[in-house]
């Protein structure tokens, strides 16, 4: 029972765990959307380079405005940006829905409302990422704060894919929007029911935006743990999330089925995924999260090249489930890697770049896959990814001994900095308390303040 309270310890905080029932709500209805456009887009053109085209009009928006995005989540409040960008999200979702019950819908109007909801991604991720420290008062929680959120969000598409290759066999894909656009409502009221400062943003008067732009710019590239961390995330998206992008074409042609194959496909790598997350939640410490980094990306590469090789459904299946972990095993492990060692002033603007990663390389890379895909096949594709980024895990093994002095020195830093802050806290506290009290109590850290203890990254 204790192991169990310790995964999910994360939840004891109330605005988070507004925010985790909510957010399930919505997500399962994202997948949804996610499974139905596919599948929409495949049967009006049959074209796997058509379904990178409107993989690429979404994610690229969120690529260029990465950046921009984190130094604009900096200066503002950022429950009102979520509320803002889920009310937007909303909005698409129910477009799509209209169009696609009236029939009416065309393959333009889907690329736009997708660059729409790209643009939403842009604001939203950072503005989502950096919002879990305020939604989990004690740092120390942070780490599974992001692999609870990670194991929502796969528990999710656990559901979200199975339901909605049912509803669109039954129904048809608009009833999916549909259903989306009303899924957000709840988050949008976890949101409202949670109890944080008024104001969390910056005014924007310590610097014009390009000076902020440039400082974050220069800090990721400076800082060599997190600029390794952001390229090899980077290259996984790149060559490793654009297997969902080709995943019809596998359901339809490869292991001749239609979408309850598709379906179940989505799902096993949610199990993978979910999984992954779970395993990411029962760590204690972030001590040897860059091995488990490196092994990640190993796994998705093989799982992507056998997956390619297969032609049984059982098989594939199965390696879906393997696929699923890897991807997500590297994306929450960098993720929590880098919120970790990055500072408070600082945190938006390098979530911005994960978001330019994550949003970006992921476009460019299902833009290739489906133009490979129509020339060498999906599954030759699917098996030249995965040998990718098995050799993006060989160069991170290569930089590992150069980024661990920098991130144990880091580490370091911050916990002494929290011991300063709550020293002087304490100090405060003691001042107002009574004034003949002249020497606080320092020995240890405002449970808000503590940080993840890290002597060695292994």
């Amino acid at each position: 029972m204790e192991s169990v309270a310790h995964t999910w310890r994360a939840l004891r905080h109330r605005n988070f765990k507004l925010f985790f029932f909510g957010q399930s709500i919505s997500v399962i209805g994202t997948w949804m959307t996610r499974l139905a456009t596919a599948w929409l887009v495949y049967r009006l053109t049959h074209s796997a380079l058509l379904l990178g085209v409107v993989s690429f009009s979404g994610q690229i928006v969120s690529f260029l405005m990465g950046p921009l995005a984190g130094v604009w989540v900096e200066r503002m409040e950022r429950r009102r940006l979520l509320v803002i960008t889920q009310a937007a999200a909303a909005v698409q979702s129910l477009a799509l829905a209209a169009l696609t019950l009236g029939h009416i819908i065309t393959l333009g109007e889907i690329i736009a409302l997708m660059a729409f909801q790209g643009l939403i991604n842009a604001f939203d991720m950072p503005g989502r990422q950096s919002f879990l420290i305020q939604m989990v008062e004690d740092r120390s929680d942070l780490a599974n704060a992001i692999a609870i959120n990670s194991s929502m969000a796969n528990g999710a598409r656990l559901i979200g894919p199975a339901i909605g290759g049912l509803i669109i066999a039954a129904f048809g894909e608009g009833w999916c929007f549909l259903i989306d656009g009303v899924s957000y409502f709840a988050v949008i009221a976890s949101l409202l029911l949670m109890r944080v400062p008024a104001l969390e943003g910056r005014d924007g008067t310590e610097g014009s935006l390009l000076e902020e732009l440039r400082e974050g710019w220069d800090y990721v590239r400076g800082f060599q743990p997190i600029r390794t961390i952001l390229l090899l995330f980077a290259l996984t998206c790149l060559m490793g999330w654009p297997y969902s992008v080709l995943l019809p074409v596998f359901a339809g042609n490869v292991l001749h089925g239609g979408p309850h194959t598709l379906g179940w496909l989505t799902a096993a790598s949610g199990v993978g995924a979910f999984s992954s997350a779970l395993a990411l939640a029962m760590r204690r410490s972030v001590v040897g999260l860059t091995r488990t980094l490196q092994a990640a990306a190993v796994l998705l590469g093989a799982g992507l090249v056998l997956f390619g090789l297969s032609h049984v459904l059982w098989l594939s299946l199965l390696l879906m489930v393997v696929v699923g972990f890897g991807l997500i095993q590297a994306a929450a492990v960098s993720n929590t890697i880098i919120q970790s060692l990055v500072p408070d002033d600082m945190r938006a603007r390098v979530m911005g770049y994960y978001t330019m990663a994550f949003f970006g390389a992921a476009p460019f890379g299902s833009l290739m896959a489906g133009a490979l895909a129509q020339h060498i096949g999906a599954p030759d594709t699917v098996m030249l990814t995965g040998a990718f980024c098995i050799a993006g895990a060989a160069w991170f093994t290569l930089q590992l001994p150069k980024i661990r002095p920098e991130m144990r020195t880091t580490y370091r830093e911050k916990e002494l900095s929290a011991t300063r802050a709550a020293a002087e806290e304490a100090r405060q506290a003691a001042r107002h308390a009574s004034p003949s009290i002249a020497k606080p109590n320092t020995s240890s850290a405002a449970p808000h303040q503590r940080l993840i203890s890290m002597p060695r990254e292994r």
